[in-house]
């Protein structure tokens, strides 16, 4: 590997999958808004980021660059290694659709929240309010 090649490797190794910032402002968004809720429960498809068992209804915040939020700042293609990133993010896209398929079947509902949506409080809030009532 190049000095690129170690270098991107570490930054990717250090991001977290679970309890990321963006995640975290969402729970105290959503328990200062009187919602109280389960984190990664693991019997549901895709380990959920966060639960409402009183709504039957689970959460995804999912990062932009990650699950591709269309027109985003944040969703940037590296320009090493082109084809295996497309690859990668395909599947990431994939396997997101199938496990939002599983969620509905099960007769839950799901929200997607994105990582963006999370620098502005008070639309997320909206957002929130408006999906859950």
């Amino acid at each position: 590997m190049n000095k690129i090649s170690n270098q991107r490797s570490r930054n990717m190794s250090a991001i977290k999958s679970k309890n990321t910032k963006p995640e975290i402002a969402v729970r105290k968004l959503l328990y200062s808004m009187g919602y109280r809720f389960r984190l990664h429960r693991k019997d549901l498809p895709g380990s959920p980021d966060i639960v409402l068992p009183k709504y039957k209804t689970v959460i995804f915040v999912h990062g932009c660059f990650w699950h591709r939020h269309e027109n985003c700042k944040y969703t940037s293609t590296p320009k090493t290694r082109q084809e295996f990133w497309e690859n990668k993010f395909n599947s990431n896209k994939k396997r997101d659709q199938k496990i939002q398929k599983e969620i509905i079947d099960l007769g839950w509902k799901f929200i997607i929240i994105w990582e963006c949506e999370t620098h502005n409080i008070q639309p997320l809030e909206e957002k929130i309010k408006r999906l859950l009532n």
